[in-house]
């Protein structure tokens, strides 16, 4: 089953997220410290993405590429829009913004390339190692998220099943028209640019900036683009 390990990941989402809501009321400075000990590690795990890039080029064109894209379309405002129509859907959660918790918790379980590359074991191999790796992180992240930003958190198990899943869908026909190389380029690339992504998104929950985080998630696709023309270019010139 091709979907096991996207399914698996979806549901320690959302156990994480009830054991941590149950776990909310711990004093307000407890809470601030864990949020600063959250962006910390995830500004870490960021820069340890983004040093993986073997043409950091590729990663600079995405990022600004990408990111103009994002301004233009506003995808952070539909994000954020979606968060808000589930807190008025589902009320106001006190103990944090069931917006906040939304798409925070989507964009650190979704950028980087253990969703992709998990999804595509899934898909090629039948191999769910990756993902349930994953999951057991992703779940204890939302079960700490949940402490501070709220039942919002639970959400993003959503996001996160319809994207490994599609691309774990999609997997299963790769291999037979997209060259191992060029799949390999394309993943180390995606780690570094993810990874920057990851960074800043880390230096948002510290309080240091608020950066549209969200608006950079083109540049996944046009990292995709540009390693496209760099292997082309590389086997024909």
């Amino acid at each position: 089953m091709f979907l096991l390990g996207t399914l698996v990941n979806g549901l320690l989402i959302i156990i994480g997220a009830i054991l941590g809501r149950f776990l909310h009321r711990i004093p307000e400075s407890m809470r601030t410290t864990v949020m600063y000990g959250i962006g910390l590690s995830v500004i870490v795990l960021g820069l340890q993405m983004g040093f993986k890039s073997a043409n950091f080029l590729i990663v600079i064109l995405s990022l600004v590429a990408g990111s103009a894209i994002g301004e233009y379309f506003k995808l952070e405002d539909k994000l954020n829009s979606v968060g808000n129509w589930l807190e008025n859907k589902f009320g106001s959660d006190g103990n944090g913004s069931i917006s906040q918790g939304f798409v925070t918790a989507t964009l650190i379980f979704v950028i980087g390339a253990m969703a992709i590359i998990g999804a595509l074991d899934s898909g090629i191999r039948g191999d769910h190692d990756v993902l349930y790796t994953k999951a057991i992180i992703d779940g204890f992240t939302a079960l700490v998220l949940a402490t501070t930003l709220g039942i919002g958190v639970i959400f993003s198990a959503a996001p996160v099943i319809l994207y490994e899943g599609s691309i774990a869908l999609f997997a299963t026909q790769i291999d037979k028209f997209i060259p191992k190389e060029l799949m390999d380029s394309f993943i180390l690339e995606l780690t570094a640019t993810g990874g920057l992504m990851i960074f800043a998104l880390g230096l948002n929950l510290t309080g240091l900036t608020k950066i549209r985080v969200a608006n950079m998630l083109p540049g996944i696709l046009v990292t995709a683009f540009l390693v496209l023309i760099l292997y082309g270019y590389r086997m024909y010139f």
